[in-house]
């Protein structure tokens, strides 16, 4: 059971490894950059080197990078949509030369032109930032919405299209987010619309898509499209859903992530351990 955090990388890429060992984790997502920042600073090779021995230390778990939320490779602006593919481009070379196997995404905003051609133009900058990166064995982890505003991504349908379009879909997988699949209308909460609910997705894209899961509960109730994150079990999704997520074998090997909120206390460590405290406990297995 691959079983983590996202952790920051203040003070170094590093960090975020002596944080997740903290906690005993055994899987991890970070930025690898500051991701509210256009401009990014090319990594050192001792970044990189002390970044990969922190890692083989801490045991090789499976770790992923989030993208920058400025990112948007649906955007109509010409401008802003190449900028989006450069800097997509560039944040696949980071994570492959820190060795990382997966760069998590949201799928951008077609600011009011429609999915289908807000999908047309993502896909296309999506493989034009893929094929203009220097590494091919980054997996892109297209990450669920919660459908908020113009976001592509909240529906498993246009995920299912971006994948189908794409001209390298051995490259793309999917990020499940708890919070956002629920926030975009799709129940899990009992056995029956849990069955429901991954027979649809393993119809549309195939389950051995889902490579990562976010797990959050959420703030708000079903269908809400707002995207607010709250601890395991505190939530509108309760705890009965996390159950079968963590108990249901398909997903054994696939590592599971919090992004939960965190107190100041501990730098936020007292939350993550009481919430995979929970997750482990859900399993089964603690």
């Amino acid at each position: 059971m691959f079983l983590g955090a996202h952790m920051s990388i203040a003070g170094g890429l590093e960090k975020a490894v002596e944080s997740i060992e903290k906690i005993d984790g055994t899987a991890l997502q970070i930025f690898s950059r500051n991701q509210r920042q256009w401009k990014i600073k090319p990594l050192e090779e001792k970044e990189i080197c002390t970044f990969r021995d922190a890692r083989k230390k801490w045991g090789g778990y499976p770790v992923a990078v989030h993208d920058s939320y400025l990112i948007n490779m649906a955007s109509p602006d010409d401008e802003k949509r190449l900028k989006s593919a450069k800097s997509f481009s560039a944040e696949i070379s980071r994570t492959g030369a820190l060795g990382i196997e997966y760069l998590v995404t949201h799928p951008g905003s077609h600011l009011g032109r429609g999915s289908e051609e807000g999908i047309k133009t993502y896909v296309e900058t999506l493989d034009q930032a893929i094929r203009e990166s220097e590494f091919s064995d980054v997996t892109v982890l297209l990450e669920t919405t919660a459908g908020q505003g113009t976001n592509l991504g909240s529906s498993f349908e246009e995920l299912a299209a971006i994948i189908e379009k794409s001209s390298c879909p051995e490259r793309l997988g999917i990020c499940f987010d708890t919070c956002h699949v629920f926030a975009a209308g799709y129940d899990f909460r009992t056995e029956e619309t849990y069955r429901k609910l991954f027979e649809h997705i393993d119809s549309l894209i195939g389950l051995e898509r889902i490579k990562f899961f976010h797990l959050n509960d959420s703030l708000n109730p079903l269908g809400s499209h707002k995207d607010r994150h709250t601890h395991i079990g505190s939530g509108e999704i309760g705890e009965n859903a996390f159950r079968l997520i963590m108990r249901d074998e398909r997903f054994s090997g696939v590592p599971k992530i919090l992004e939960t909120p965190k107190g100041k206390s501990g730098n936020g460590l007292e939350d993550d351990l009481r919430n995979l405290a929970l997750l482990k406990k859900l399993s089964g297995q603690s």
